[in-house]
């Protein structure tokens, strides 16, 4: 009969399912690989773990507004006026395919299941000459980092006279 290997997978998944919502409950981490991973450190450059590193303090203007300002870690500090070089997906600001005015994203840009980028998965790129952009494929990025966002402005990062690679 084919009803019964049918009863069998699908008891074997709800088990498997219970099991895996156990482990959770009882502070386990979920049985699965979490495929939405920062971009790749480039050879030589910065991790976003490192970037990642900076939190957030926020507050609520009279206006109603969500401000924030950046509590930079002392390795980031270290970084401040130096070149660095870091991976991304692009999000051009303008139309055209050579933009001298960017965000690099940390992630994917585009996941239903992450809405936003944090101020401190994200740079602002400012390149002398504009280079090609691509959204859909991951660049490296060279530039001098400034560190921002105590005018709580929600920007952490600044890469000025950024180039390709």
């Amino acid at each position: 009969m084919k009803i019964l290997p049918l009863l069998i997978l699908a008891s074997a998944i709800i088990l498997n399912a219970a099991s895996a919502s156990a482990a959770m409950q009882n502070g386990g981490k979920a049985p699965v690989e979490d495929v939405w991973k920062p971009a790749a450190t480039p050879k030589g450059g910065i991790s976003w773990s490192v970037l990642e590193g900076t939190k957030e303090k926020t507050r609520t203007g009279r206006d109603g507004y969500l401000y924030s300002k950046p509590l930079f870690t002392p390795t980031v500090k270290s970084l401040a006026g130096k070149r660095i070089k870091v991976a991304g997906w692009m999000m051009p600001l303008d139309k055209g395919s050579r933009q001298s005015r960017v965000v690099l994203l940390a992630y994917p840009p585009g996941c239903p299941f992450h809405f936003h980028a944090m101020p401190n998965q994200f740079i602002e790129v400012l390149a002398d000459i504009p280079f090609p952009t691509n959204a859909t494929k991951m660049h490296v990025v060279s530039g001098v980092l400034e560190l921002t966002g105590h005018d709580e402005s929600g920007i952490f990062y600044r890469l000025k006279a950024a180039s390709p690679g």
